[in-house]
Parts: C-alpha cells; structure tokens; sequence
C-alpha cells in the first residue's frame, strides 16, 4: 500500500512510499558526473525525481513504466516539488493496487455512464438514437470508452478523462443549442459525443499513457470514422444524409488542416462543435497547470510554453498552499489542447502567436517533462 500520495508530499518531507515511474533519462553534470531524472507518478499527480549517488547502480534496477519503491527528501526547486532520492528498488505488479497510480476523472464512472444514457434517451431522432445505443449496449466498447483518457497529457490525461471531456462537450452544446433552438440537437449532442471516439484505439492505458502503433500511423480521428462507420452499417436503415453529416463532425472537428482536421467545418453544427471542443480542451488545460504548482510560492504560475505565457493564479495560490485528502480530485500534468502525433504543425505550436523559439525561451525556466513535440498535437 502506498504510505503517500505526491499530493501529500511537502518541502523537506522524508518519503518512503512507490510511485509508477513514466519517465527515465539520464544526464550528465558540468563535472562530468552522471545523474538520473525521473518523472514519478501516482493517481494524485506526477513529481520529479533525482538521483545523484549510485546512478548506474539504482539506474540498473527498473525500467520506464516500472513500479518501484523510494526513500527520498522533498524539496522546491523552481517552484516546483522535487524528490531528491537516496534508495529504490523495484516492486511486482503483485505488490502495489494499480489504482493508486493512474490518475482518475473527477467524477465517478457510473455517474458519468449514468448522464451518457440520460442523454441518449433524450434523442428525438431514433436513429441517432439507435446508434448511440448499439454503442454502449456493446460491453467492450463501452467499458473502453468510460476508461480511456482523452489525452495522453494534454486536457483530461486520466482515467475517464474521454467520457468526462465528451459529456463536458455535450453539455456545452445543449446550452449552445437552448440559445439557438434552429440547430440539428440530436446531431450536435451525438457528435459531441463521439468527436474523439478514436482515442479508445490511440491510446493505451494500462500502467501508463501512451500511443498504441495504430494510434501513431493513422490517428484518432481517423480511427474514430471507422468505429462509427461500423455501426452505421450494422444498423438496418440509418439514413446516408445523416451519415454523411454525423461524419463530417468527426473529421472536421480540429478545425482547421494545421491542426489535424482532413477536412474544415462546413456546417454550422461542425463549427460549433469545433469551438466547443476546444473551449472545454482549453479550460481544462489551464486549469491543471494552475493547479499544478501547489508549492510555488507567487500568485503567478509558471511559463506555459504552449499558450506562450504564465497565468495568474491569483486566490488560487494561497487556497493550494493547503494539503489535499488523498480522495480529492487528481490533478494531472496537462500542457493544454492540441492534436494527435501525426498531424501537421506539431512543432512549435502556439495558438494565435507568431513570436520565435528564441523569444519564447529567453529567461524562461522550462520544465524538463514539458510535453513533447510530438504530444503537442494531441487533443
């Protein structure tokens, strides 16, 4: 059992407890010394880890996505929590509960597969209805779909992060569509819901997040028509038009080519949807980088190297400054909102800016575990 949770943990805490580690890279210092940097990580958030003493000996026992269990001292470097780690040794499966390291959605699944049934029953049109509901009558698909994150670190990077992001979405278009009683609800509420269906065969989600070999050769939005093609076509008379358009909210939901999309929105369900996406992707993301530096002592957080700023955390500082109980909501290391890895302009992303790298970094303190280029056209 873990005796800590990487929410719990203070500046100059003495840690003993197993983390799931994500990320392992070794380094050299200026003297020429080797070090190892590791990314820890459990179901409350991730930390940094460094060994200095007996590198290539601890190095040697575990692997990225090992658990293993460290003795180490708490401290604040650059705002941020830090272990600097004297021991470890690697634990079996058999010896931790995998639900103590992957972070979860805020709110519970059943909850959440609750709300997702509400909202197909409240379908006018039966065959959008019928769709849906040969979806989540389908056992495997639907356990999948309430498990799978909708990132890998992105926005919603947890367990039920996919469901949690989509109902989110359709909420949003409820209240879009009680402002504009002329759109097509059902095909909007649908499209929502699916727009990211994909990711259940993008991502893996075991012991860590990552990109299966068909998420990074055909991506999520490709994957996703697929899964919705099939259904269509095992249904007995759902309308083509309807297809066609249920579709077009799939691939164009990026909005734009730069971004991923094969196609542009062309219907005003497509644009809303587009928008909508990228609101709650967006409000999640800064979110959790506000929430991520509970230890940073200014009422501003740290450079946010995708959204090309810092934000202002304002009464939020003091309130994190406050230990969380361990059941509190997770807070995951999210960069913001992007596209899947291998669509266009994945390097050096920055919405709505035009200033270069060399700007963007001048006197800037980048975190090493910042998300990767390719991880930034994740969405």
């Amino acid at each position: 059992m873990k005796k800590i949770f990487i929410k719990q943990i203070r500046e100059r805490d003495q840690v003993d407890s197993c983390f799931l580690v994500r990320d392992k890279i070794m380094g050299m210092a200026k003297n020429g010394r080797p070090y190892l940097t590791l990314k820890l990580m459990d179901r409350t958030g991730d930390v940094e880890g460094r060994v200095w003493e007996q590198v290539d000996e601890l190095a040697g026992r575990f692997g990225k996505d090992d658990f293993i269990r460290v003795k180490a001292k708490a401290s604040v470097y650059l705002g941020r929590m830090q272990l600097v780690i004297q021991d470890l040794r690697p634990l079996a499966e058999s010896e931790v509960d995998l639900a103590d390291f992957l972070p979860v959605a805020e709110r519970p699944v059943t909850e959440m597969v609750a709300e997702l049934r509400q909202t197909i029953a409240s379908l006018q049109d039966r065959h959008l209805r019928a769709l849906l509901q040969a979806l989540v009558d389908d056992q495997a698909f639907l356990a999948s779909y309430s498990r799978a994150p909708a990132a890998k670190t992105m926005h919603h990077a947890c367990l039920g992060g996919l469901l949690e992001h989509s109902l989110a979405v359709a909420a949003l278009a409820e209240d879009v569509c009680r402002r504009y009683p002329d759109l097509n609800r059902d095909l909007l509420l649908v499209g929502a819901l699916l727009h990211d269906v994909g990711k259940i065969s993008e991502l893996s989600f075991a012991r860590s997040f990552a990109y299966t070999d068909v998420g990074k050769l055909l991506g999520h939005i490709m994957l996703g028509v697929e899964i919705v093609s099939a259904k269509i076509d095992a249904l007995a008379d759902f309308p083509a038009e309807t297809a066609v358009h249920l579709k077009h909210l799939l691939l164009s939901h990026h909005g734009e080519y730069e971004y991923g999309s094969p196609k542009r929105p062309k219907t005003i369900e497509a644009v809303i949807l587009h928008h909508l996406d990228d609101l709650d992707a967006k409000i999640n993301g800064v979110r959790t980088h506000i929430d991520r530096e509970p230890d940073r002592d200014s009422t501003w957080t740290e450079y946010h190297r995708l959204y090309d700023r810092y934000f202002y955390k304002g009464e939020n500082a003091r309130r994190q400054s406050a230990p969380q109980p361990v059941g509190t909501a997770p807070v995951v290391a999210d960069e913001g909102r992007a596209h899947s890895p291998d669509q266009t302009a994945r390097q050096g992303r920055k919405p709505h800016f035009s200033n270069t790298l060399a700007d963007q970094l001048r006197g800037k303190s980048i975190p090493l575990f910042a998300g990767s280029p390719q991880e930034e056209n994740d969405e």
